[in-house]
C-alpha cells in the first residue's frame, strides 16, 4: 500500500496551489480528483481582481482584457449606476487553461496529480476511493468544495450558508461588446445575490446566483428567464456551455485544522461573503495552508496547527458578513430598486466603488507566515 506525506483531495486551484507549495517543501504529494479532465466541472466564472493578479503569477495570456466599468441595475434595468475606476480591476480567465497551468506546476513541483478518482473516505490515516487501491496519508488536505466530504470525515467545521449559481458561457464575436461587468440587483431572480454579465473576450459569462430556498423556481429557469434580455450580452457565436454550483458565503469556517488534515478553498468557506468570490482567498489561504501542514509534518508539533485558525481570519470579515445579512434581506423588486437608489449619492457610489475596486478583499497572510513556528528552516 502506498504511503504519501500529504493527500490532497480536489484539483481545484486551491488544491493544485497547495499541493505545489507543499511539493516545493520536499513532501510527498498526491492530488486526486473525480473529475477525468480539469475542463469538465468548472464552476466559476473565473474574475480575478487586480489585488490577485499583482501578487500571483496567472500567466498573461490566460487572461481576458481587463475591466475598469461596472454597471450596477436595479430591477427596472432602468439608469444603471456607472462606476469607473482608473485602472484594470478585473480580468476573466479561461479556467480550462488555468487549472491545468496549475496541474504542470504543481507536478513540476514534484506533487502526483490522479485524475478519475473518487475520494470514498477517511480513517485513521487509510483513505479509501472508489474503484482505486487505497493509500495511507500522514495528512489530508480537503479541497474538495463547498460540500466538502473530507471536512465531514475529519469531524471539522462545514459550510451551513450557500448560495446556488448557474451560468452559461458562449463563444462571442470579437470586437461586438465593450468590456465591462454588468451586475443586475433583482430578487426575483437572484435572491441574496446578483445576476451578472462579464466577459472574456472570447466569450460572455451570463450568470445568476442566490438562496435556494428563496427561488421561486429552479436555478436552470431563472438563468434562462435573464439571460433571455441580460443587460450587455452579446448574442452566441457558437455552442453553449453551462456551470454551477454552490458558493459559501457564511464566511471562513472556524475549525479548519485537524491532526489529521485541514481545508482550503471552498471547503474551507475561503469566499468573501459579501462578493462570493473565492479565488483570490482561496491562493492566499493556500500559501498559509501549505505553511501550517510542510510545519507540522515536519515537528509533529499539535500547537502548530492552531497557526490555521478561521477564527482570526473571521475577525477581519466583521463588516462583509453584516452587508451580506443586509443583502440577504433585500427581497423584493421595491426594496431592490429602493437600494440601488441609495448607492446613486455621493456616500452610496463611494460605498459600492470601495466594495468592487478595494484593495482589502481578503486578509493578509504575510505576516502569519513570517511565524518562527511555521517558517521553513533554513537551508
Amino acid at each position: 500500500m502506498q504511503t504519501v506525506d500529504a493527500l490532497v483531495v480536489g484539483a481545484g486551484l486551491a488544491g493544485l496551489r497547495t499541493a505545489r507549495l507543499l511539493a516545493r517543501r520536499d513532501l510527498n504529494v498526491t492530488v486526486v480528483d473525480r473529475r477525468r479532465s480539469l475542463s469538465a466541472g468548472i464552476r466559476t466564472t473565473g474574475i480575478f481582481v487586480r489585488r490577485t493578479l499583482d501578487d500571483f503569477d496567472v500567466p498573461d495570456h490566460l487572461l481576458g482584457p481587463g475591466i475598469r466599468d461596472v454597471l450596477l441595475y436595479p430591477p427596472s434595468r432602468r439608469a444603471p449606476i456607472h462606476l469607473v475606476s482608473d485602472r484594470d480591476e478585473y480580468r476573466v480567465a479561461d479556467m480550462a487553461a488555468v487549472y491545468e497551468h496549475a496541474r504542470r506546476a504543481a507536478e513540476s513541483a514534484g506533487a502526483h496529480v490522479l485524475l478519475g478518482v473518487r475520494y470514498d473516505g477517511a480513517s485513521s490515516g487509510l483513505v479509501r476511493f472508489t474503484d482505486a487501491e487505497p493509500v495511507r496519508a500522514r495528512f489530508v488536505v480537503g479541497a474538495d468544495g463547498a460540500r466538502s466530504r473530507v471536512a465531514r470525515d475529519l469531524g471539522l467545521d462545514v459550510n451551513r450558508r450557500l448560495l446556488v449559481g448557474a451560468e452559461i458561457v458562449h463563444p462571442i464575436a470579437s470586437g461586438t461588446t465593450v468590456p465591462a461587468f454588468h451586475c443586475v440587483l433583482d430578487p426575483q431572480i437572484a435572491p441574496g445575490y446578483l445576476g451578472w454579465v462579464v466577459d472574456d473576450g472570447r466569450h460572455a459569462h451570463v450568470g445568476v446566483a442566490g438562496y435556494p430556498h428563496a427561488m421561486r423556481v429552479g436555478i436552470r429557469h431563472l438563468l434562462d428567464d435573464f439571460a433571455a434580455d441580460a443587460p450587455g450580452g452579446a448574442p452566441p457565436a457558437g455552442p453553449v456551455e453551462r456551470r454551477g454550483g454552490p458558493i459559501p458565503v457564511g464566511g471562513v469556517l472556524r475549525r479548519l485544522a485537524c491532526p489529521a488534515g485541514l481545508l482550503v478553498g471552498d471547503a474551507a468557506g475561503a469566499v468573501s461573503p459579501l462578493t462570493a468570490g473565492g479565488l483570490d482567498p482561496c491562493l492566499r489561504m493556500s500559501e498559509l495552508a501549505a505553511a501550517v501542514t510542510a510545519a507540522y509534518l515536519r515537528t509533529g508539533d499539535r500547537r502548530v496547527l492552531s497557526r490555521y485558525d478561521g477564527n482570526a481570519l473571521r475577525a477581519r470579515f466583521r463588516g462583509r458578513l453584516l452587508l451580506r445579512r443586509v443583502f440577504a434581506g433585500i427581497r423584493s423588486p421595491a426594496a431592490a430598486e429602493a437600494a440601488v437608489a441609495a448607492l446613486r449619492g455621493r456616500a452610496g457610489r463611494a460605498l459600492a466603488a470601495r466594495i468592487l475596486f478595494g484593495d482589502g478583499s481578503f486578509p493578509e497572510v504575510d505576516p502569519l507566515l513570517a511565524d518562527p513556528a511555521i517558517a521553513p528552516p533554513h537551508r
